[in-house]
């Protein structure tokens, strides 16, 4: 048999943009010819061309399927050529033979083409035909360099392990074979657990997705493993219980968020049910496994469900022919038939088309028994037949029907809708306005001004007034403050009244000079008792105040004086003067009260000086500027106190702080206290 052709390579994406659809049409056709010449060659031919050094044949294949897995989607392969490549490769994985087509980045691509359901019969056939250890060479590689990679941890190369992580899950979707080499011994999912505890949000999910995929491939393959999976989730549940006894939290690790984040638990048992001998003692690990995944660090969000809405439309049945009867129509059959309920709908439809559908007709002559010979002669009880369907008489609408819903309905075809029966009519019929060949001048919209605009700008009565606005619009100066007068009633002389109605003021002051008066000599003149208001104390003191207080307004000032103290003070200090004041207070004006000190004291002047502490040139002063009490003085004397006061008064900004600060200076500077 002669030779067949080379394959030219699968282009790349850059040269697949440069051609035209009618050359890449063409370019596919060639090559679904050859593979088809390829794939019924016989087997020793076919082996000859995939053996040869840089075989076109193994080429193609190579770069087919690297370019189509790749995530450029333009110039897809046809049908037929995805149909003929995998072909071939299932021919190719029944010879004896190594090539290319063995290692792990071409069954990865594969398994991401095609669909699980025509890639694994292909795969599956991979890993048990001669090219089996091959094949699980290429894939132990491939394991031992990400259990250095992820054991490594940061140190590792995490970018390959991930972009590994992606191609091995489509293999292990859909070859069982690939999950069982995977997992077999405990160094892989060791590794696993170790790459989850970097901080890698995309490796995470890579790991999570590779761990799932080959616990599910256990149990989907035939024969299950019922012990390797049982063996598997035990090295998973003892990994964790050893993280939660580690520093580091104990929910963030590979179990929980397996668990939580896929239906892990829910695909083992539903596999495992119908092999009873293995539930048991796989129940138990699959329950240590929930146990551990509640509250995992990663949850995954509820599944919205889009409910659908009815919005009516369906397949149209023989029940819904009534949809397209005009109703018009049967509006005026039924007006006829709630007067006439014996008439049928067959005989009221030929009256109608007799009189032009005009009802009020219909009635007159049915009531009048002027209708045609033809009408007068016709069985009044003539039901309407449409397609197969008949349209019983109309019960009156005052009457009630239970099974309306059970009666068949019309299909009668849609026509014009007839004119009206009367139309209203008005005075303005036919004007200019309703012709609209009324001048728009005489329009309005709106209320209509009394005069127009010319007339408005034209009358010159209110000239005068708006040169006064004008006026004092000219005068007002913008820029001038406004006065303020908040401070008027504080001020010595001050503008602003504050005072009160002087008559009311001293009429209260008299009631309450009598009250204090009487509460002093005796308060239980107040008590809020009977025979205290029939005594004559009490009338005496109604007496006193004019009669303009009552029982109540009395009893109740003295109840709010007892329980005032600050208003006691107050009395006592604007009425108990009875001319016997021994002491004469000072009137002189201070600062503040807290610079009182009294005669005993370093009182007077101090001078400009800084005062007695720093040996100025005052006259003993406690400060700067006025005199003050001596601080070290006698205990107990009132100038001594305030003038401690007075040294605590404004520490803050100029007392001891800064002497506080300046001795600290000092020292810093090498000094001494003195």
């Amino acid at each position: 048999m002669a030779k067949l052709p080379s394959l030219a390579a699968y282009p790349p994406a850059v040269w697949r943009h440069k051609l035209s659809p009618a050359e890449w049409a063409s370019l596919q056709k060639a090559w679904v010819t050859l593979l088809q010449a390829n794939t019924s060659a016989p087997a020793s031919n076919l082996a000859k061309a995939l053996s040869e050094d840089d075989s076109s044949l193994t080429r193609f294949l190579t770069s087919f399927a690297h370019e189509v897995a790749s995530p450029d989607a333009s110039h897809p392969p046809s049908p037929a050529l995805l149909k003929a490549v995998l072909q071939l490769t299932a021919v190719s994985t029944s010879l004896k033979l190594v090539s290319d087509l063995d290692k792990f980045e071409y069954l990865a691509n594969l398994a991401r083409i095609y669909p699980k359901k025509l890639a694994a019969p292909v795969l599956a056939q991979a890993f048990t035909s001669p090219h089996a250890a091959a094949v699980e060479s290429s894939l132990t590689a491939l394991k031992k360099t990400l259990i250095a990679h992820l054991e490594a941890g940061i140190r590792g190369d995490l970018a390959l392990a991930e972009a590994r992580l992606a191609q091995l899950n489509t293999l292990l979707h859909a070859s069982v074979h690939a999950c069982t080499l995977f997992l077999a011994g405990d160094d892989f999912v060791d590794a696993l657990i170790a790459g989850y505890t970097v901080t890698n949000p995309p490796l995470r999910r890579a790991l999570v997705a590779t761990l799932y995929l080959c616990l599910v491939g256990l149990v989907e393959a035939r024969p299950v493993s019922w012990s390797m999976l049982s063996d598997v989730l035990f090295a998973l549940t003892a990994a964790t219980d050893a993280h939660r006894r580690g520093p580091l939290n104990a929910k963030d690790s590979l179990v929980p968020a397996l668990v939580a984040s896929t239906p892990l638990c829910k695909v083992l048992r539903a596999r495992a049910a119908p092999d009873g001998t293995a539930m048991p003692n796989l129940e138990k690990r699959i329950a240590a496994l929930e146990a551990m995944g509640k509250g995992g660090a990663v949850l995954r969000p509820k599944r919205m469900v889009r409910r659908r809405v009815d919005k009516g439309k369906s397949r149209q049945t023989d029940d819904d022919a009534g949809a397209e009867v005009h109703v018009c129509r049967m509006n005026q059959l039924t007006q006829v038939q709630d007067l006439f309920p014996e008439l049928g709908a067959g005989f009221v439809a030929k009256c109608l088309d007799e009189y032009n559908d005009d009802v009020e007709q219909v009635v007159a002559n049915l009531l009048s028994e002027s209708l045609p010979p033809y009408l007068a002669t016709a069985d009044r009880s003539e039901l309407l037949y449409v397609s197969d369907k008949i349209i019983p008489p109309a019960l009156p609408t005052y009457m009630s029907r239970s099974s309306s819903h059970n009666q068949p309905l019309p299909d009668m075809a849609p026509r014009s809708t007839p004119p009206k029966g009367r139309t209203r009519r008005n005075i303005y019929d036919d004007d200019e306005l309703d012709r609209l060949v009324v001048n728009t001048a005489k329009l309005s919209f709106g209320k209509r001004p009394a005069r127009t605009a010319d007339q408005l700008l034209a009358d010159r009565s209110s000239a005068p007034a708006k040169a006064a606005i004008l006026s004092a619009l000219t005068a007002f100066d913008s820029d001038d403050d406004e006065r303020d007068d908040t401070y008027d009633a504080d001020d010595v002389g001050g503008t602003v009244d504050a005072s009160a109605d002087h008559e009311a003021v001293a009429s209260h002051h008299a009631h309450e000079e009598v009250l204090f008066r009487a509460f002093q000599t005796d308060p239980r003149v107040f008590d809020r008792d009977a025979a205290t208001r029939r005594s004559a104390a009490r009338g005496q003191l109604r007496t006193d105040t004019g009669n303009t207080m009552a029982d109540e307004a009395l009893e109740g000032w003295a109840l709010m004086v007892t329980r005032n103290p600050g208003q006691m003070r107050r009395l006592e200090a604007k009425f108990a003067f009875s001319g016997q004041q021994q002491d004469l207070g000072r009137t002189a004006w201070r600062d503040s009260g807290a610079e009182d000190s009294d005669a005993g004291g370093a009182g007077g002047r101090g001078g400009r000086g800084t005062g007695g502490r720093r040996g100025g040139r005052g006259g003993g002063g406690g400060g700067r500027g006025r005199g003050g009490g001596n601080v070290a003085g006698p205990i107990g004397e009132k100038g001594t106190a305030n003038a401690r006061k007075s040294k605590e008064a404004n520490k803050g900004s100029r007392a001891n702080h800064n002497r506080k600060a300046g001795h600290a200076k000092k020292i810093a500077r090498g000094g001494f206290a003195g």
